[in-house]
């Protein structure tokens, strides 16, 4: 009787092992936060407006402020998610005619807004007040640059 308990028993539990239930969470460390990407943008784009400033530096009034508000953001994403953003890609060249280049930051700035009011319809109402915020401070951008 005790050996058909045993066995019992043993046949219950391998199958257990195998399917995770003494996991340690170590797979909620691989899955991307859905907000990474929104992080990873916020630092490309800037980049991308202190590349501008340093081929213009007459720009600086304008795109410092929109720099630090997308510093300030990816920041901000790196607390809720937990983890820090990428570090961008070597921003395109910004060098050239003035209003080309705010003509390229206007169209990143405006992808980007797109992307976050997306992401902010998306995000449980723990995290939409700051992606909201993000989408609405990328708005502002797009028309500070016209």
């Amino acid at each position: 009787m005790r050996a058909s308990a045993l066995l019992a028993l043993g046949g219950t539990v391998a199958p257990l092992t195998g399917c995770d239930l003494f996991d340690r969470g170590d797979e909620r460390d691989r899955v991307p936060d859905p907000l990474e990407p929104l992080a990873a943008q916020a630092r490309e784009l800037a980049a991308r407006h202190r590349a501008a400033l340093a081929a213009d530096p007459g720009l600086a009034p304008l795109l410092t402020p929109i720099a630090d508000a997308h510093e300030a953001h990816a920041g901000e994403l790196a607390k809720l998610t937990g983890r820090p953003a990428p570090s961008p890609e070597p921003s395109p060249d910004a060098t050239g005619d003035r209003s080309a280049v705010l003509a390229a930051l206007r169209e990143a700035e405006q992808r980007g807004r797109e992307s976050a009011a997306t992401l902010c319809a998306e995000a449980p109402a723990d995290r939409a007040a700051l992606v909201g915020s993000i989408a609405a401070a990328r708005a502002t951008h797009v028309e500070a640059l016209r």
